[in-house]
């Protein structure tokens, strides 16, 4: 997004008013007439006439007659973002199973589909698998609408430069591998990549949390990872390292990690740890998804060390919670669960600045299973629908 999301009236008005800005104010339901994109941009009538016709006629926008908010006389028409004209396909990969979906340019889901194949299997096993399910929710779900942009979500960091995976511990021959342009080749579309705990922070913030001007999202399932929203935007780093937590070494352990270091955070407080630790102590496991069944059918040894995680997580959030200041931080995942809040609750207070947890609010994540592809889906279309794209494309 850009910054005008953020910036004052009376900055607005000192910022390009082309139909791509017009646009924006619309989608972002900052104004919804005429009237109000007038006074927001300083555009003269004609002018915002001339920006609104430009925007129908290219069936990006509707106005509906009369549904205005009427401030004395004549109700106005109401302009709003064309959000049902086409379909996005997208795909939250993760690693013993995937999601595909087909949403509006809202991100609202329309039908979803699981993908039975294994990370471990290799990405043109796996990418070929979620274009034939992606295909198969076209058939069934966009009624005759294009596709006009397609998102995948992965389990690993992504550099934002190449769209690519870089180096992803668990994501074994995946690195460097050319998603956007694999997909491609069955789905000619704009394809976009995306690290998975970005696209999941990205759904709930943009969903629940939208005037928040900072947002944290921890993802623990097989893996660690988090994902920051600021000022409505992902934040990548400078080389899609940022929210890799998963990776920082606890002091004191010891154990093996899949990256081929020791000691980090995924090592012993992941759902594929917590897995070893259940079957070490008699209760079969081997993933977060597992762990994740357990929680929910109330295995005392499966809380219990889920807890444990928790505390150990949250001693690395404080330090990330201490330097981002954020307003939210969201707990997601197959070990999502009151056990995994009440130990991240229980280390993170205490080792946190009390500057920046005065404010916090700490919660799971009220998305679910669909936060990925939301997040996917909303990334697709703030892009392909951006202030830059409509004033290249109508100028």
């Amino acid at each position: 997004m850009d910054r005008g999301r953020w910036a004052p009236p009376e900055e607005r008005r000192r910022m390009s008013s082309g139909p791509g800005d017009v646009l924006q104010l619309i989608r972002r339901s900052e104004a919804s007439t005429r009237g109000e994109v007038q006074q927001l941009t300083g555009l003269s009538r004609m002018t915002v006439a001339q920006r609104i016709d430009a925007l129908m006629d290219a069936g990006l926008i509707v106005e509906h007659a009369g549904a205005g908010e009427a401030t004395g006389g004549r109700r106005p028409d109401r302009l709003a973002f064309h959000v049902e004209r086409s379909v996005l396909a997208v795909a939250a990969v993760d690693t013993e199973r995937s999601r595909t979906a087909l949403t509006d340019l809202s991100g609202r889901v329309l039908a979803t589909d699981t993908v039975e194949v294994a990370i471990t299997d290799g990405p043109t096993t796996l990418l070929d698998a979620l274009t034939a399910s992606m295909r198969g929710l076209i058939d069934r779900a966009a009624h005759g609408r294009d596709v006009v942009g397609s998102g995948v979500s992965v389990p690993g960091p992504v550099d934002p430069r190449t769209r690519r995976p870089s180096q992803p511990p668990i994501m074994p021959g995946w690195d460097g591998f050319p998603i956007a342009e694999h997909l491609a080749q069955s789905l000619p579309v704009p394809t976009f990549v995306e690290n998975d705990a970005d696209a999941m922070a990205f759904g709930e913030q943009s969903t629940n949390f939208p005037d928040d001007p900072a947002v944290c999202l921890v993802k623990v399932s097989t893996g660690i990872g988090a994902g920051l929203v600021i000022n409505g935007s992902v934040y990548h780093g400078i080389d899609g390292g940022a929210g890799d937590i998963g990776h920082i070494r606890l002091a004191d352990e010891d154990a093996i990690c899949q990256c081929g270091s020791r000691g980090c955070l995924a090592a012993v407080a992941s759902g594929r740890a917590v897995a070893m630790q259940l079957t070490g102590s008699g209760v079969p496991a081997a993933s977060g998804h597992d762990i994740g069944r357990l929680l929910r059918d109330g295995n005392i040894d499966a809380l219990r060390l889920t807890h444990r995680a928790g505390m150990r997580i949250g001693e690395v959030m404080a330090t990330v919670i201490s330097m981002i200041n954020p307003g939210t931080l969201i707990v997601s995942g197959d070990l999502a669960s009151a056990a995994l809040l009440g130990g991240l609750r229980e280390t993170l207070y205490p080792h946190s600045l009390p500057r920046a947890t005065r404010n916090l609010d700490i919660r799971l994540g009220e998305l679910g299973a669909d936060a990925g592809l939301i997040g996917m889906a909303r990334i697709v279309t703030d892009s392909l629908y951006s202030a830059d794209a409509i004033n290249h494309q109508l100028a």
